[in-house]
């Protein structure tokens, strides 16, 4: 099957930021080629290599020591029609992998750009397997070292895994209405609008061929993405998304919303949790606000926290100095992308940098990828908000003060539902009952009779 790289382009490449990357000269992810009249044999080498590591910067037309000589602007298309012909042969690449190339003009003189992303599969190129390290490419030679390329590779990004049993009739309308609603806000004249469902699968390679069998299937991608809740539970049974506020309540929860449904779907559901919990912060650029998708997220008095199953890139802590962008789920990037929520690569981390301590009394975000990758982000103390009879939000109330709305509430109405605490606290059915039970436990009120037919009764001091 072809390995085909996303369409989408992370990082606009203009010649101010190409000079930049020429002036740290040649590394573990930057390499040069001279390539005057004709293209340098071993770049293939340095292409297979950077599939097999972690990417990298290609400029043909400058010398080792980054010092720019120029393609001859003869051969720059010649060199680039080359260059496609030559990934796509098979004979040479196992398996092929399609690039995109730039002429570009730096200090008056023709040079070729590409990026090569890491790739989730193991590459050879006539034959060898290439690495990358910081002295450049080399043959990965023994049964040990080739081996190990596979098993990492194994272990990276399972999104394009197929499912052969599942089509088209296993996704998701409503999930495709969302994606048309964001992108209509974004770009009203985005060639997705005028697409079937199926187009717009087919566009952003959420549909393959499974080598094993041969046949057509949707990709873990598209369900992640659109499936409806038997092609979720076919492929990912113990998927969910556990949202949670702990304001007041620490050890269990104020509320809580459980997701099993599609990230489409679950994308709104999240920022409405987030809206009704989080105070309004002033330094959020856009329309959209960042969020990710993650096992739990927990949102506390003073802090945000999310944690997700992960297959590491890295491990340990990160920050500015130490981060190495990287998209583990491009192909969902990409859908996300042309809603406008999913910026350039790298972009989302630095401004969490940039704004948390804006708003958290100086202090940074905390990255840490392990096994689980755990993101805490420290805002100032909040307090849980409370609804009035029309809907809207009147303030901040502490977990005493909650009671003693749910206690004025009974005395009113001793069978009062819990739709109705539901409107007059704003909480969620699981949080409103959670919190119910707990006042009962302390014998703060009780319940009288059955659910149905029952009434509510405050427990006087």
């Amino acid at each position: 099957m072809r390995n085909f790289a996303p369409k989408f382009v992370d990082i606009v490449m203009t010649p101010d930021k190409l000079k930049t990357i020429i002036a740290q000269k040649e590394g573990t992810e930057i390499e040069f080629k001279e390539s005057k009249d004709s293209l340098a044999r071993k770049v293939y080498e340095s292409i297979c290599a950077f599939l097999n590591r972690r990417g990298g910067h290609v400029v043909l037309g400058a010398k080792d020591n980054g010092e720019i000589v120029g393609v001859n602007p003869a051969k720059v298309q010649e060199q680039m029609d080359q260059l496609a012909k030559d990934m796509n042969n098979p004979q040479l690449f196992k398996p092929t992998y399609y690039l995109t190339y730039e002429p570009m003009d730096i200090d008056g003189k023709k040079v070729i750009y590409f990026y090569v992303p890491e790739s989730n599969q193991a590459h050879s190129y006539k034959g060898i397997y290439y690495d990358r390290n910081q002295d450049g490419d080399f043959e990965l030679r023994s049964t040990e070292q080739i081996a190990n390329l596979f098993i990492r590779k194994s272990r990276m990004k399972t999104e394009d895994r197929v499912y052969p049993m599942l089509g088209m009739k296993d996704l998701d309308e409503e999930a495709f209405e969302e994606l048309r609603k964001g992108i209509r806000i974004e770009n009203s004249k985005h060639p997705w609008l005028n697409l079937s469902n199926e187009e717009i699968i087919r566009s952003g390679e959420l549909i393959a061929v499974d080598p094993e069998t041969g046949k057509e299937g949707l990709t873990l991608a598209a369900i992640l993405l659109f499936g409806n809740s038997h092609a979720i539970a076919t492929a990912l049974p113990t998927y969910r998304i556990d949202l949670l506020c702990r304001v007041n309540d620490t050890e269990l929860y104020d509320d809580r919303e459980l997701l099993s449904c599609n990230l489409l779907k679950a994308y709104p559901i999240m920022m409405d949790f987030i809206k009704k919990h989080l105070p309004e912060q002033p330094y959020i650029e856009g329309i959209q606000r960042f969020s990710a998708y993650p096992t739990t997220f927990t949102i506390y008095r003073d802090r945000i926290v999310t944690e997700n199953w992960n297959i590491p890139f890295v491990y340990g802590h990160i920050d500015l100095q130490t981060m190495r962008p990287h998209r583990k789920n491009p192909k969902i990037a990409n859908v996300f992308s042309q809603m406008g929520i999913v910026e350039e690569l790298g972009s989302g981390m630095r401004k969490m940098f940039k704004y948390t301590p804006l708003y958290a009394n100086g202090k940074e975000p905390i990255i840490e990828e392990q096994d689980v990758y755990r993101i805490e982000i420290p805002y100032v103390p909040t307090l849980l908000p409370t609804i009035d009879e029309s809907g809207k939000k009147t303030g901040k109330k502490t977990g005493k003060e909650l009671e003693d709305v749910i206690k004025e509430a009974i005395r009113k109405d001793s069978s009062i539902t819990i739709q109705e605490f539901q409107k007059l606290t704003g909480l969620s059915k699981n949080g409103i009952w959670n919190v119910l039970n707990r006042m009962k436990e302390q014998n703060k009120i009780k319940r009288i009779g059955p659910d149905k037919g029952g009434h509510w009764e405050v427990v006087e001091e």
